[in-house]
């Protein structure tokens, strides 16, 4: 299914997903139209320069440089995320050095006091009418069960139990929120797709789950979580086709990017995963969502996620 329109942010935050008013020039690409690894020169010196202004990166332990350098998969200009009120017409800077490492997504004016101080938690709902009333910006991670997706939210705020993790797939039963540095929140959602709950159990987890999406006012994007260590699966992509269908925010994050299969066996590597599941959603949007790719081992992609959060929450308040 094609969809017509791009899925946008809540009320105000509708041009989220619209094409950005940009105009790409010689000058701030290669001469190729892709950007290669090999293509990402002087990204540390450039970083430095977008960091001249005040109210962009405030962070202690987060170095802009290690997050902007060497994605691990080949971008195309088409394919890259531009954030709104994002304008690199008038920026001398190659465009390469504005690409948040291991992702298509651009770093933008709004990218700021993206390190997490403080964490703790809030309370665990069964619908969304029982959710916090604070009105704070908060960011749902949602994904298929046993996907990491607790034990990213432990990396993203380096508490390894601030989310328990279990090793019983579908453990995650309500909506579950965290408060972040006291102005924002991370929501830890059910996993879908659990084959060994009962039905009408997972019929209430996708019931209630789609309503918060859908009627939460103070959501700014879905983070839906992909294993990227094995092919795309029929649950994911169509849970993927959903949120684009209904004009729900969203950024993809590849998961598990630090496994590699042997050859012999005929497994793929996590980056060809990754390629392969974006090709299958690209007929839902007319421009490619956001992406990052993230390991809950390594902590790849934990700064990157944080730095995304940061510039679509930063825009969502002043907007």
């Amino acid at each position: 299914m094609f969809i017509s329109h791009l899925p946008k942010l809540h009320s105000h935050f509708s041009i989220f997903y619209s094409t950005p008013k940009i105009i790409i020039t010689s000058a701030l690409l290669s001469k190729s139209k892709t950007t290669p690894v090999s293509h990402f020169s002087s990204v540390t010196a450039a970083a430095n320069t977008l960091l001249q202004t005040p109210e962009l990166l405030q962070t202690k332990n987060l170095e802009i440089e290690d997050v902007l350098e060497k994605p691990h998969v080949e971008i195309s200009v088409e394919k890259l995320f531009f954030p709104p009120d994002t304008d690199v017409s008038s920026d001398s800077r190659p465009l390469s050095s504005r690409i948040l490492k291991g992702s298509n997504i651009v770093l933008s004016k709004y990218a700021g006091n993206a390190q997490v101080e403080q964490a703790e938690f809030v309370k665990s709902s069964v619908d969304t009418e029982a959710c916090p009333s604070d009105g704070l910006p908060e960011f749902a991670l949602v994904g298929r069960s046993n996907v990491g997706k607790s034990s990213l939210l432990n990396s993203l705020v380096r508490r390894k139990k601030l989310a328990l993790t279990s090793k019983k797939p579908g453990k995650t039963q309500c909506i579950n929120h965290f408060r972040i540095n006291d102005s924002w929140h991370l929501v830890d959602l059910p996993g879908y797709g659990y084959a060994a709950a009962p039905h009408e159990v997972r019929t209430d987890w996708a019931k209630f789950t789609k309503d918060y999406f859908i009627n939460r006012p103070t959501l700014v994007s879905v983070f839906l979580l992909i294993d990227a260590s094995i092919p795309a699966k029929k649950i994911d992509l169509d849970y993927a086709s959903w949120l684009a269908e209904n004009k729900i925010p969203m950024t993809i994050v590849f998961t598990k990017c630090d496994k590699r299969k042997k050859k012999k066996t005929g497994g793929k590597k996590p980056e060809e995963n990754l390629q392969d599941f974006l090709e299958l959603i690209q007929k839902f949007f007319q421009t490619a969502p956001p992406w990052i790719m993230t390991s809950s081992v390594t902590n790849q992609g934990r700064d990157e996620i944080l730095l995304h959060m940061s510039q679509l929450r930063n825009y969502w308040l002043k907007h």
